[in-house]
């Protein structure tokens, strides 16, 4: 890796403006841009490419996590294949939708198969970078595109307990039909990896009566704070630092953190694919990361999904994604010296 003064422009290609190999990092990341089974708008396949864009510009000194540039970041190159899929996907998705399918049996299989395969490729590449020694994290793309990312940490570090930020519950049932769906990652997750022993939500707001009913009957393993119920206790005036530690409170020492954009507040993220009112600001989300660093735990991994780009000369949403990258990163490198295991 070669950054010849850190005090100046970044000058490299790389993210972050770092010229760093993936053999020379101790973080590497995955983009996956795919958003076939997006609900509302899509666009969140051109995350990974709006983040790396705007990342550049991201000052490497940080007055939270330090200089994790230094232990050495790299971004993949995007794998052709998925966007291949993604498009292919996307265009089945739409005749499904838009009742213009000659086979909808047939096509919603198919869209569910080429959603597995970009499941099973991030799963594998994710898993060799583990086995590599590396800190992984995963850039979507709408938030199925975690899944893989998910179940490779879930059974190399097996058990591990799971930070969701979302303004959705993602505990939809193959929401549409589709196995994969944006909307389904949190129940894939519970329902196939019983390596993931906890799933804490924190920031949802928009969510159906299956999915209220899902967490109610999880005996104990989702563990909820809706957003109306945050607003309400920082008006009647509880500080955000207890909220947070009651939110941490319910994790294991070993955690895995996915990351919805679309659980800040909307105007930090105006084109994400599925925007809602409310949601945290930056401020609380940093503080959030900082307080589990600080915690005791380990963050062992990471996704960052549902960053979409803005229109061409619009970076406002990739800039927000590479700054929280930045400090997902930091803090898992703070971390990484924490024992897994339970407290």
């Amino acid at each position: 890796m070669t950054l010849t003064d850190p005090n100046a422009a970044s000058a490299g290609d790389g993210i972050f403006g770092l010229d760093c190999t993936p053999e020379e990092a101790a973080v590497v990341l995955v983009p996956v841009p795919f958003d076939a089974t997006t609900s509302y708008r899509p666009g969140t396949a051109g995350g990974p490419a709006a983040i790396l864009a705007a990342s550049g510009q991201v000052d490497l000194h940080d007055r939270e996590v330090g200089d994790p540039w230094r232990a050495g970041i790299a971004l993949l190159p995007e794998d052709p294949a998925i966007a291949t899929r993604a498009g292919e996907a996307r265009r089945l998705v739409n005749a499904l939708r838009d009742g213009e399918s000659g086979d909808p049996a047939g096509e919603l299989e198919v869209v569910n198969r080429l959603c597995g395969e970009v499941n099973d490729t991030v799963r594998d590449s994710v898993a060799g970078l583990l086995r590599a020694g590396r800190i992984v994290g995963t850039v979507g793309g709408d938030h199925a595109t975690a899944f893989g990312a998910i179940a490779a940490h879930a059974e190399h570090y097996g058990e591990i307990g799971l930070l969701h930020i979302d303004a959705h519950a993602d505990l939809r049932r193959d929401y549409e039909g589709f196995r994969w769906s944006h909307a389904s990652v949190m129940e894939a997750v519970c329902r196939e990896l019983p390596g993931v022993t906890r799933l804490v939500q924190v920031g949802v707001r928009d969510f159906c009566e299956e999915e209220a009913q899902r967490i109610d009957g999880s005996a104990g393993r989702i563990v909820t704070f809706f957003d109306a119920d945050l607003q309400a206790r920082l008006a009647a005036g509880e500080p955000w630092a207890a909220l947070v530690e009651e939110m941490l409170a319910p994790l294991p020492r070993t955690v895995y953190l996915s990351f919805d954009i679309d659980g800040l507040d909307p105007a930090l993220c105006p084109h994400t694919g599925t925007p809602v009112p409310g949601g945290l600001n930056f401020a609380q989300a940093c503080f959030l990361l900082r307080a589990l660093a600080q915690s005791g735990r380990r963050l062992v991994g990471f996704d960052l999904v549902e960053v979409a780009p803005g229109p061409a000369g619009d970076e406002w949403d990739g800039n927000v994604g590479a700054r929280l990258l930045y400090k997902l990163i930091g803090h898992a490198l703070a971390t990484r010296a924490v024992e897994p295991g339970t407290p």
